[in-house]
């Protein structure tokens, strides 16, 4: 918290590693609030975090610390805290909100909530009930107050808006410059084809906290990466003719509304002086908004039918390139080259692609706007394309797979520098905060997404309690070494050894135990092998066996059945892989997770071209050596799934690294895990792990007294923490004057400079509130 203190300070940005299960987000939510509600100026706070669930999680312990903050205060605090997420999951309309794709809830919305539709039922010309009821009752209330005062999670702002009859969606998108808090995605703050529609209106001073940031660097370099296929050219293809259609129809009955959108552009007006204020168009411009072009868009595309003939050209000559039967890497600025060879499309009228099938589609009025999506998706293309040179690649991969015989030809638009898409975030916001459970080594992130910290620091379990028990088993019983090392990891006796090791913990562990593998194919091969082994009847015999598929309905049936066979004394074993949905987003909080097992070390495919672009570019770029980025994202991607097993300072578990070569990366470890790891557990034999793990198990399960728990240096009492403070400032004014050779009257100067003691009784008692606590002792305060 004081690390948090300093650099809002300091005003710059820090990154920092909290244990997992201790109470990340509610120290995180408290400091930032009590800073917020200390200074008049009263800084909004942007909190980004990455799952549904998380983002719902986050809101309720700001509930709860906001309830806690009242009661100490004795008054009701004038303020809003609200969550953002898809149109899908806050939608109430009747009919939308049953549409199962996410794309088509979003175009659907947008069409009977736009200005155009609006101006029609004023005019006579369309029917009142086609606008959607919840967006317009919006009109009848004050823009500045459509939630009272509150903190709302999804579920309380969605009745809330059900009684008024308004729309969740658009309450939250309109009262963010309302709110002292907002909690969304990354992708609203750091996907320019979202931020630029939903963030623009924050203000610079915000204080913006990335939780769970582990993925950071993937997050932004997905939002400017795209794949074109054969299947996507052939839609577009689809569409573009559709859309010629429309122009036809459109020139026969009405072709002054062409014109007048020809003679607009023709003064230079671009789209955002021709869409009506607040309006969504069909596409976001997907280039970041610091590199758009601040022209008029090109004569060559300024007619429709021009347009289409020139996006035509385009698509054909995608589909000539993909006919090829090897692979090609090429620079984007090469790229262009050959397309202007061969269809003398020039490099600017592609960078206005987005921008024009945009205009074009809502001039249009096209109603299934579903059917143009991989025109869109053509239009995107081209517009990235275009405007990036450095720090992009295009490959061209004409095979699915290495061994197929029957061409599937990709293309592949992917963005190597990170630091591109998240550059406008560290120059429009001062103060940025990057936290994790699992973000080790520190120094790895300020490089690959280039900005400067105040603070990096990582910060050790502060539990009196030994709460979990990690171990790296590096052999079998049979002291044969066990490794998912390529060259080894299908030998019988390997396998095996991994077999032997998921029955013990079987036999060991009560309730639930999930398994960790390094990729869906490996967990396939293992498992079809345990089976014929009948290691799998073995395992039955104790524990459920349930599956992580890449299917998210069939991998959200398991986890069901997983927590009923774990509630009910049956017992699971729930096999999964690192990087999926299991290892990121869900929490095997007590009797669900007793038990972590990683099965070898979860490094990314190798021979992935674009993973080898990628590595090519941090070395040239940033000095980061290949086996470093690689050894790095394997470690921090095995701390994540480890890191399931702990959520609350009263659970506690095993966790279980089974791979030899865990033994010389154990430094690249968070340091809360490190610190954790004894020497005498960094080499052992399974029978050696399962001794251990038997002994912790049953020492753990016996009950304790809340306030043993609660003994030791960690814990102070409020008086405690006042007489430390000053110590502190004593210490500080002693340094001075030996510095500065004159006396300072400490006192004075504690008084006088009020930014280094935040509102003590509010900044410290919120150190106190535990959002998992239904009591909270007032005069008891852990210290993280």
């Amino acid at each position: 918290m004081c690390d948090i203190k300093k650099s809002l300070d300091a005003g710059g940005n820090c990154i920092l590693e909290m244990p997992s299960g201790t109470g990340k987000t509610v120290s995180l939510l408290s400091i930032t609030v009590a800073y917020q509600m200390h200074y008049p100026e009263h800084r909004k706070i942007i909190y980004c975090s990455r799952t549904m669930s998380e983002i719902e999680k986050a809101l309720l312990e700001l509930e709860k610390l906001m309830d806690y903050r009242s009661k100490e205060l004795g008054y009701i605090e004038n303020f809003r805290g609200l969550g953002l997420t898809s149109r899908k999951n806050l939608c109430l309309h009747p009919t939308i909100s049953k549409e199962r794709k996410g794309i088509v809830v979003d175009e659907k919305c947008r069409r009977i909530t736009n200005g155009q539709l609006k101006e029609k039922v004023n005019s006579g010309e369309a029917d009142v009930e086609d606008l959607c009821s919840f967006h317009e009752k919006m009109y009848d209330i004050d823009p500045t107050n459509y939630v009272p005062p509150g903190i709302y999670p999804f579920e309380k702002l969605i009745d809330y808006c059900k009684t008024e009859g308004t729309c969740p969606y658009f309450t939250v998108r309109r009262m963010m410059q309302y709110c002292n808090i907002i909690i969304y995605s990354y992708h609203y703050l750091i996907d320019p084809k979202i931020a630029e529609r939903v963030s623009k209106d924050l203000s610079g001073d915000s204080i913006v906290i990335f939780d769970e940031a582990h993925n950071i660097d993937n997050v932004c370099i997905e939002s400017l990466s795209m794949d074109i296929t054969d299947d996507v050219l052939k839609k577009a293809t689809k569409a573009a003719e559709s859309l010629n259609k429309k122009v036809e129809e459109v020139k026969k009955v009405d072709s002054q509304k062409l014109q007048d959108e020809y003679e607009k552009l023709v003064e230079g007006l671009r789209e955002s002086n021709i869409v009506n204020p607040g309006e969504e168009t069909f596409v976001a411009n997907p280039v970041l908004s610091s590199d758009v072009l601040d022209e008029a868009i090109p004569g060559s595309i300024r007619r429709a039918e021009h347009f289409i003939s020139f996006m035509k050209r385009l698509i054909e000559y995608l589909k000539t390139r993909m006919k090829v039967l090897h692979v090609i890497a090429e620079t984007p600025t090469s790229f262009l080259q050959h397309l202007k060879q061969l269809t003398f499309i020039d490099r600017k009228p592609l960078r206005f692609c987005s921008e024009r099938l945009s205009l074009l589609v809502r001039t249009l009025e096209v109603s299934d706007v579903e059917d143009y999506m991989a025109l869109k998706d053509i239009a995107t293309f081209a517009s990235l394309v275009s405007t990036y040179e450095n720090g992009f690649t295009l490959i061209l991969e004409p095979f699915e797979t290495e061994n197929a015989t029957v061409p599937n030809p990709i293309l592949r638009l992917s963005c190597l520098d990170a630091s591109i898409a998240i550059k406008p975030v560290f120059e429009r916001f001062s103060s940025v905060i990057i936290t994790s459970g699992t973000i080790s080594p520190l120094d790895m992130y300020p490089k690959m997404l280039n900005f400067e910290t105040v603070i990096q620091e990582s910060y050790s379990m502060t539990l009196d309690r030994r709460s979990f028990l990690p171990m790296i088993v590096s052999k079998g019983s049979d002291q044969v070494a066990i490794s998912s090392r390529f060259e080894i990891r299908n030998d019988p006796s390997v396998v095996r050894n991994y077999g032997t090791l998921v029955i013990e913990f079987s036999k060991t562990t009560p309730d639930g135990l999930v398994v960790f593998f390094p990729s869906y194919l490996y967990m396939e091969s293992i498992i079809s092998q345990w089976q014929t082994m009948g290691i799998l009847d073995e395992v039955w015999k104790y524990k459920l066996i349930l599956v992580e598929t890449p299917d998210a309905q069939e991998t959200s049936l398991a986890l069901e059945t997983y927590r009923k066979a774990c509630s009910n004394g049956r017992g699971a074993v729930l096999f999964s892989v690192a990087r999926g949905k299991v290892s990121e987003g869900i929490d095997f909080d007590h009797h669900y997770g007793r038990t972590v097992l990683m099965i070898g070390i979860p490094f990314q495919y190798t021979e992935s071209r674009i993973l080898k672009a990628r590595l090519e570019f941090l070395r040239d770029n940033y000095q980061i050596r290949e086996n470093d980025f690689l050894s790095f994202d394997a470690m921090r991607h095995a701390a994540q799934c480890l890191g399931r097993v702990l959520r609350g300072k009263d659970d506690y578990g095993v966790m279980v690294l089974a791979d030899r070569r865990f033994s010389r990366r154990k430094g690249q470890l968070p340091k809360w895990i490190a610190q954790a790891l004894l020497d005498a557990d960094t080499n052992l034999s399974t029978d050696m792990a399962v001794a251990s793990a038997k002994k912790f198990l049953r020492t753990s399960a016996q009950p304790i007294d809340p306030l043993d728990q609660e003994s030791g240096v960690s814990v102070w009492t409020y008086e405690q923490l006042l007489q430390h403070q000053k110590k502190q400032q004593g210490k500080l004014g002693y340094e001075e004057e030996n510095e500065n050779g004159m006396d300072i009257d400490n006192d004075n100067d504690n008084d006088s400079n009020p930014g280094n003691n935040v509102d003590v009784d509010v900044a410290m008692e919120d150190a106190n509130y535990n959002g998992n606590a239904a009591d909270v002792d007032m005069k008891r305060v852990t210290v993280q």
